[in-house]
C-alpha cells in the first residue's frame, strides 16, 4: 500500500449557532451545517465537504424531524413484572437492575451468558466501547453486530484477496475519471443519491455505466447497459466475464504474473463458463456477456463495485471474490480511475466492524486468535491478555442461540431494531422473547424495544460528538449542535455507568475525543490504523483516510492513505490472491409450490428497520408494497394497488401489489423498512462471512388476504 496526500481544504466557518457535521445515514456521512434559529434545529449545505459538495437527499434535509418528535425517549422504562406494562423510572433504578441481573446470570451461567448486539450506525467511539465493555468488562465472547448483515461477504473476499478490507480503496470521486464502471448489485440513485452525480458526470466525459440488477432500477435508468439475472447468479455471470476475456486473450497478463497469485488456478476453473451456459444459468443473454466483457477489456481505467444485491447470499464472499477476479484480470486494482470496490451500506458500517464489536475482532482491525494482538490491545486496556474471550458467534448464530442451553439468556442491544432487520425475524423474534433479560438503548421505542424489559434511552446524532468512517475509508467527525433532552444519556454513560456497577477497575472514559484517543492506541500497527488521526486533523482537513500512524513529535504526521494497492497488497508477499470458486446457487430455488423469486432491498424515502424515517412526517410512508411483473399480474388477476399475500416456507405477509414492467418476471421485491418481509427471508449463512441469504429465496403469491 503506498500514501498519497489527503486534499486539504480550508475549515469550514461555523458561527456560533452553525455546527459543521454529517448525515445520520448512509455510507455517504454527506457533510452538512446544522443552523440553530430561536429553538429550531435546520439542515444547510456545507458545499465544501468534498464527498457531497452540498448535495443532499430528502433522508438528510428532514434529518432534524426527530427533534422534539413526540415519541422521543426521554426517561428510562423498565417492564413491570406483575401487568408486563413499561413504567417509568430514574437512571439509576435502571442502571442498577440490569447490573444487577447481568451479576447474577454471570453467577450462575458464567460470563457467555451476557450477549451484546451492537449497529452500523454507533460512532467509532462507541464500537470501541462496547467492545471493549464486552471483553474486558463482561468478558463475555458473545459480541456481534447488524453490519455483519451489510458488508461482511465484501470484506471476507476483500481479506482473502487483498489481505484487508476498506470498502473502497479509492475516494468515490474517482468514478467520474473512470472509463467504465460496472455497479453489481446497487441502485445508487435510490441508496445514495448525492453519490448518483459522479455517475452523471461520468457519462458527460463519455465513460459508459452498466448495472446488473434483477430490477430496472432509476440507477439502471442512467446506464449504456443493463443486465438483469435471476436472482442469486451473479457469481454465474461474473464467471463468464472472465471466461470471456480469457477466451479472448483479454487478461493482462504482466499484470497478473507481477502483483497477482493464483491466476493459473482460475484461468482452469472458468473454462466450462461459456456464456451460453451463463445464459441459462443468469437469464442473461450471452450477447450481453460478451459485450460487458469487451467493453471492460477496452478501457483499461474500468471500475467493478459490488453492493449488497450481489453480496447478501450465502454464497455472497465467493460472488465478491469472482468479481474481483475480473478486476484483477484486467490489472484493475492499484491503478487510478480503476479497480473493484465495495459500497457500503451503514453510516459507520466500516468504522463499527474495525474496533471491536464484530465478534472475531480487535480494536485496529485485528483478530481477535492473534496472540500480538490479544497483548497488544490488552495493554492500553490494562487487563491480562489471558482475560480477553476469543471468537463469539456471529450476528445471527448470536440471535438463533438466545434462550437456548448453552446461548445467552440477556441480549443489550445499542443501536440496532433486529425484530425488523434480522432474516426469518419471527424466530428471532421468539428467539428475543425467550431471554430472562432483554435491554435496549435506542431514541424511540422500536419494536425491538418494545420487547425489551428495560428501555434506556439514549442521544441522538445531532445531540454529540463522534467519528464515523465512510464508504472510502475517510474519518469524519460528527459534532454536537444541540443539548440533549433532560433524562438522555450517551451510549458512552450507559457503558461506564453499567461498568461502574459492576465493580470494573477497567476504564470506560465518557468523553467522546478521550475515547477516540485511546481508541488511536488501540488501533496502532493494525491494518485500520487510526493513531495518526485526531479530532483536529478531521476538522481541518475534511476527513482522513486510514490507515493512519502516529508519528514522533518532530516528524511530518502521516498524510492518510486516500490510494491502497498502488504499489503493492497487504498481504505477506505485497502479491493479491486470485482464488477459485464454485457456483453453487442460492441456498432454495423455486418450485411447484414457491415459483417465484423473492428479493428485497430499500426505497428513496426511507431508511433501514425505518425506526427513524418512519417516524419522520416530511418523508413519505406509504408502506411495504410487493413489486411484480405485468405478466404475473395478469396470472392472479390482480391490479396495481390491489391486496395480495406473499409466502415463503418461513411465513407469510399481506401487502398492496405495485405493477411495473422492470422487474423480472419470475421474481417480486419488497422493501424492508417495515416488519413483514424480514419474517419471510432465508437464515442461510455464506460460511465465511456468515452474512444471511436476504436476498433471495423461493416464495409464492396469492390474491387478497387482510393487512
Amino acid at each position: 500500500m503506498t500514501s498519497s496526500p489527503a486534499a486539504t481544504r480550508p475549515s469550514a466557518t461555523a458561527g456560533s449557532r452553525s455546527t459543521t457535521t454529517h448525515c445520520p445515514y448512509c455510507s455517504l456521512q454527506c457533510g452538512m451545517r446544522l443552523e440553530r434559529v430561536g429553538r429550531t434545529l435546520n439542515v444547510a449545505e456545507w458545499p465544501e465537504f468534498p464527498v457531497n459538495e452540498g448535495a443532499m437527499c430528502r433522508k438528510g434535509r428532514t434529518a432534524t424531524g426527530l427533534r422534539g418528535h413526540r415519541e422521543r425517549l426521554t426517561t428510562p422504562l423498565i417492564r413491570d413484572a406483575e401487568t408486563g406494562e413499561f413504567r417509568a423510572a430514574e437512571w439509576d433504578e435502571a442502571l442498577d437492575l440490569v447490573a444487577a441481573r447481568i451479576a447474577a446470570l454471570q453467577a450462575e451461567s458464567g460470563a457467555d451468558s451476557i450477549g451484546i448486539f451492537g449497529g452500523g450506525g454507533l460512532t467509532n467511539e462507541k464500537a470501541y466501547a462496547l467492545g471493549k465493555f464486552a471483553r474486558a468488562v463482561l468478558r463475555t465472547s458473545q459480541i456481534d453486530y447488524n453490519g455483519r448483515w451489510c458488508m461482511s461477504s465484501a470484506a471476507a473476499a476483500a481479506n482473502k484477496a487483498f489481505g484487508v478490507d476498506r470498502g473502497l480503496p479509492f475516494p468515490l470521486v474517482d468514478i467520474e475519471t473512470a472509463e467504465v464502471v460496472v455497479l453489481v448489485g446497487s441502485n445508487m440513485a435510490e441508496t445514495m443519491p448525492p453519490a448518483a452525480r459522479h455517475l452523471d458526470r461520468l457519462r458527460a466525459g463519455g465513460g459508459k455505466l452498466v448495472v446488473v440488477d434483477p430490477r430496472r432500477t432509476p440507477t439502471a435508468e442512467r446506464a449504456d447497459l443493463v443486465l438483469q439475472p435471476v436472482p442469486g447468479t451473479d457469481m454465474a455471470l461474473a464467471l463468464g466475464v472472465l471466461h470471456h476475456l480469457v477466451a479472448t486473450g483479454a487478461v493482462d497478463e504482466a499484470y497478473v504474473a507481477e502483483r497477482a497469485s493464483g491466476f493459473e488456478d482460475v484461468r482452469r476453473s472458468v473454462a466450462a463458463w461459456w456464456p451460453e451456459r451463463v445464459e441459462r444459468v443468469t437469464g442473461v443473454p450471452a450477447t450481453d456477456v460478451r459485450a460487458l466483457a469487451d467493453l471492460l477489456a477496452a478501457h483499461p481505467r474500468s471500475m467493478v463495485l459490488t453492493a449488497r444485491g450481489a453480496e447478501q447470499h450465502a454464497q455472497g464472499t465467493d460472488t465478491v471474490l469472482a468479481w474481483i477476479n475480473v478486476a484483477l484480470a484486467l490489472g484493475l486494482p492499484g491503478r487510478r480511475g480503476a479497480g473493484w470496490g465495495c459500497l457500503t451500506g451503514q453510516g459507520n458500517g466500516q468504522g463499527g466492524r474495525e474496533h471491536g464489536q464484530k465478534a472475531d475482532q480487535l480494536p485496529g482491525y485485528r483478530s481477535i486468535d492473534d496472540p500480538a494482538a490479544r497483548a497488544h490491545v490488552a495493554g492500553v486496556w490494562g487487563v491480562d491478555p489471558d482475560t480477553i474471550p476469543g471468537k463469539g458467534r456471529s450476528a445471527y448464530e448470536l440471535l438463533d442461540a438466545l434462550g437456548t442451553p448453552g446461548g445467552p439468556r440477556a441480549l443489550l442491544v445499542f443501536g440496532s431494531n433486529i425484530v425488523v432487520s434480522a432474516p426469518r425475524a419471527t424466530h428471532v423474534t421468539d428467539r428475543l422473547a425467550s431471554l430472562d433479560l432483554l435491554v435496549v438503548a435506542d431514541m424511540v421505542l422500536s419494536e425491538t424495544a418494545a420487547m425489551a424489559d428495560v428501555v434506556l434511552p439514549v442521544t441522538q446524532w445531532a445531540e454529540e460528538t463522534g467519528t464515523m468512517t465512510n464508504l472510502e475509508g475517510r474519518v469524519i467527525l460528527r459534532q454536537r449542535a444541540v443539548t440533549p433532552p433532560a433524562g438522555v444519556r450517551s451510549d458512552l454513560d450507559v457503558i461506564a455507568g453499567l461498568g461502574e456497577r459492576l465493580g470494573s477497575t477497567v476504564e470506560l472514559p465518557t468523553d467522546p475525543e478521550t475515547v477516540f484517543a485511546e481508541l488511536g492506541r488501540a488501533s496502532a500497527g493494525g491494518l485500520a490504523d487510526y493513531s495518526g488521526i485526531t479530532y483536529d486533523r478531521i476538522r481541518d482537513e475534511h476527513g482522513v483516510f486510514w490507515p493512519c500512524s502516529a508519528t514522533p513529535d518532530d516528524a511530518v504526521p502521516h498524510p492518510g492513505t486516500p490510494y491502497l494497492f498502488e504499489e503493492s497488497f497487504a498481504t505477506q508477499d505485497g502479491r493479491a490472491r486470485c482464488l477459485t470458486v464454485e457456483y453453487r446457487g442460492p441456498a432454495e430455488v423455486p418450485d411447484a409450490d414457491y415459483p417465484l423469486h423473492l428479493t428485497t432491498g430499500r426505497v428513496l424515502a426511507q431508511y433501514q428497520s425505518g425506526a427513524q424515517t418512519r417516524r419522520i412526517k416530511d418523508l413519505p410512508d406509504a408502506g411495504p408494497f410487493v413489486e411484480m411483473h405485468p405478466l404475473v399480474a395478469a396470472r392472479l388477476g390482480v391490479d396495481d394497488g390491489s391486496l395480495v399475500t406473499l409466502s415463503t416456507r418461513r411465513g407469510e405477509m399481506r401487502a398492496p401489489a405495485k405493477v411495473v414492467p422492470t422487474i423480472r418476471e419470475d421474481t417480486v421485491f419488497v422493501p424492508f423498512h417495515w416488519a413483514g418481509v424480514n419474517r419471510l427471508t432465508n437464515d442461510a449463512l455464506d460460511p465465511s462471512s456468515r452474512m444471511p441469504e436476504f436476498k433471495v429465496c423461493a416464495a409464492a403469491l396469492r390474491v387478497g388476504g387482510h393487512r
